[in-house]
């Protein structure tokens, strides 16, 4: 059996971004690639993150907010980050064949006002993953 490339996604907390993307791409691509998601730390799933997933079909209440394995990291194919912070505190990966890439989103977490305007935060944030997702299911980029 062909092994699958390996995408761990990597975010701060784990909580919201990661998990969306994480989700996405077991949903999209799954057959295709192996898909891990952690975090710097681990923040635990963000209710309103698999509220709107599932909204898009997606779900992910199963998911555990992981923090980086050493392991994972260093025999990932791609390695993903979705906020700037991780992007820069990301540890050192050993593996010198790893694609590494930073898809920034904003963080909907950080959201403010009503819970509709900070829920449709959460929807914009999941919808430009989504597409992210499916165009890297496309082109493997």
């Amino acid at each position: 059996m062909e092994k699958k490339p390996l995408v761990y996604f990597l975010c701060t907390g784990n909580s919201c971004r990661s998990q969306m993307a994480d989700g996405f791409l077991k949903a999209l691509g799954g057959e295709k690639y192996e898909v891990k998601s952690a975090g710097l730390e681990a923040h635990g799933l963000n209710p309103r993150a698999v509220q709107v997933m599932k909204e898009a079909g997606v779900d992910i209440s199963r998911n555990t907010s992981d923090v980086i394995d050493p392991e994972l990291l260093n025999r990932a194919d791609y390695v993903i980050t979705l906020c700037g912070h991780a992007d820069e505190h990301c540890p050192m990966i050993a593996n010198k064949n790893v694609t590494k890439w930073h898809w920034g989103f904003d963080d909907p977490a950080k959201a403010t006002g009503t819970e509709d305007e900070i829920m449709e935060q959460f929807r914009t944030v999941r919808d430009s993953i989504q597409n992210r997702i499916k165009q890297f299911v496309k082109e493997g980029k």
